[in-house]
Order: structure tokens, then C-alpha cells, then sequence
């Protein structure tokens, strides 16, 4: 794997922002794996509960931000629930953002 392409993934994802959040996906810790191997990007994220009407947005919203990281021809979204989503998963910047105590 190519710790670079990964890396340009991960950076790309920042720009995948919640529309009702209105934070990035990244650090609102909806990525739970990350995995780049021969030009295919393996993501597997979550959201804030499994009928969040945002979920398409944010799944396609994925997929386009890693095809647009050179290098990437293919990508795999798959969505989970498990384990459930939690402000826990936060970084730290956006538990600050949302006033989540550490």
C-alpha cells in the first residue's frame, strides 16, 4: 500500500463535509477503516444513526472525493452501524467545535 495515496485520500475525505453537521466527516470520526491497495480505495464509514437522511449524500460525497486522488481508479464504500456511532470517536478538534467534554 502506498502510504502516500492513503494519505491523499485521508486528506481528500476532510473535504467531505455533513450537511447537517456542517464538519467534516473525518473528524467527526465517521471513518472507521481506510485501506489503499493497486489503485483501489476501500472506506468503510458510518453516520450518526442508520436512517440519517444524509447517509446517500455522504456515501456518494465519499466516493467521488477518493476518485478525484490521482492514482485512485476504483473505490468501495461500505456503510456499517457497528459499533454505533458517538461523539466519542470525535477528534478532538471537533469535540471543541461541538463542546463535547473531553
Amino acid at each position: 500500500m502506498s502510504e502516500g495515496m492513503l494519505e491523499s485520500v485521508r486528506e481528500a475525505l476532510k473535504a467531505v463535509i455533513d450537511p447537517e453537521l456542517g464538519f467534516n466527516i473525518l473528524d467527526l470520526g465517521f471513518v472507521y477503516e481506510l485501506a489503499v491497495e493497486e489503485g483501489r480505495a476501500r472506506i468503510v464509514l458510518t453516520t450518526t444513526t442508520p436512517g440519517c437522511p444524509a447517509t446517500d449524500f455522504i456515501r456518494e460525497a465519499v466516493e467521488n472525493a477518493a476518485l478525484c486522488v490521482p492514482g485512485i481508479g476504483t473505490v468501495e464504500v461500505v456503510m456499517t452501524w457497528r459499533p454505533p456511532w458517538s461523539p466519542e470517536l470525535m477528534s478532538e478538534e471537533a469535540k471543541a467545535h461541538f463542546g463535547v467534554a473531553p
